[in-house]
């Protein structure tokens, strides 16, 4: 059974926020070790990748595998997962998003209808209740607000409470391209730990090179780039600065947007959501942003959606006059 497949077995009638509900016990177990598996084992590789590193079995073409192999993941879910489909912030062929979606499923953070889903209800409901992973509603005080960045991090996988894809992803239920990548989900998963093996061993000429690349192009790069990326949704609804007025707690960090390729610019995000870029300023980084302005010059992607200078303005936070 899928993260789906769950979701659809929602009880609608267990919640009072519209289009969230708690899974049944038998669900959430399966839901639980999935979800621990993609926690625990990833990070039981980095530990391995470091012992290999430090016995110098992990040569320069083993960290070129992990960079190539940390851009497919991070890409896939920032362009795909998230900027595509999330927000349709752009427009593309058909072959090209099932190939960011495949790339973004290879990253380990569930079904392509499971993940927009969440993203969906962590818009709708952002930093209030219905938030799957806001780091906002666990107290005043120190002691809680570290409880709620811990939860907002990675805890939250573990609840019971899902996004329902039959309320928050409708349009995509309706591509069956799109629910057969889901269901395919493992398959993509599996092959983001077989590419970095295959290409490892080819590059070694040996089993222990395959070894050596599914350790550090599959494990350690699912570990460092998911604590990344897990980064905007505890630490950027936290701390780092807010130029734009929003709803919510949400904040620019620019070392979370340089390891996530822009998503840290999470303030910037949340003022304009179907923005296909996140950085407002030329200056910001955001590699995903970047990197779709190129495919829309090759002519790949199109109907790119941006604020306009008037938008901005109206949002933006001016620094009040001291008299």
């Amino acid at each position: 059974m899928t993260q789906t497949t769950m979701a659809d077995a929602i009880p609608p009638q267990e919640s009072t926020v519209l289009g969230m509900a708690d899974v049944t016990p038998s669900a959430h177990r399966l839901q639980a070790r999935i979800a621990l598996a993609i926690m625990i084992v990833p990070a039981l590789g980095t530990i391995e990748a470091a012992r290999l590193a430090l016995r110098h079995e992990v040569g320069a073409g083993q960290w070129i595998l992990f960079a190539v192999m940390y851009f497919v993941h991070m890409g896939g879910v920032t362009m795909g997962l998230h900027r595509l489909l999330a927000h349709r912030a752009f427009s593309t062929s058909k072959a090209l998003e099932v190939l960011l979606i495949v790339c973004g499923s290879m990253a380990g953070q569930g079904p392509v209808l499971y993940w927009v889903s969440t993203h969906r209800a962590h818009h709708a409901y952002s930093d209030t209740e219905g938030d799957p992973h806001t780091p906002q509603l666990h107290g005043e005080g120190w002691a809680a607000k570290m409880k709620g960045l811990w939860y907002a991090h990675m805890p939250w996988m573990l609840s019971r409470r899902v996004a329902s894809p039959g309320h928050f992803a409708r349009d995509l239920l309706r591509n069956r391209t799109l629910v057969r990548l889901n269901e395919s989900y493992f398959i993509w998963l599996a092959l983001g730990f077989v590419i970095p093996a295959v290409a490892g061993g080819l590059l070694a000429g040996s089993a222990r090179g395959a070894w050596v690349g599914f350790i550090v192009g599959g494990l350690a790069r699912m570990f460092l780039a998911n604590q990344a990326a897990w980064c905007v949704g505890s630490v950027c609804h936290m701390f780092g600065s807010r130029p734009f007025r929003t709803n919510d707690s949400s904040a620019n960090s620019w070392w979370v947007a340089i390891l996530t390729f822009g998503e840290g610019l999470q303030n910037n995000h949340h003022a304009f959501p179907s923005s296909y870029r996140h950085a407002v300023r030329w200056w910001e980084p955001d590699l995903s942003g970047w990197c779709i302005a190129l495919l829309a010059k090759m002519k790949l992607v199109w109907s790119l959606k941006h604020p306009s200078p008037a938008v901005i303005e109206r949002v933006t936070i001016r620094p009040s006059r001291k008299e």
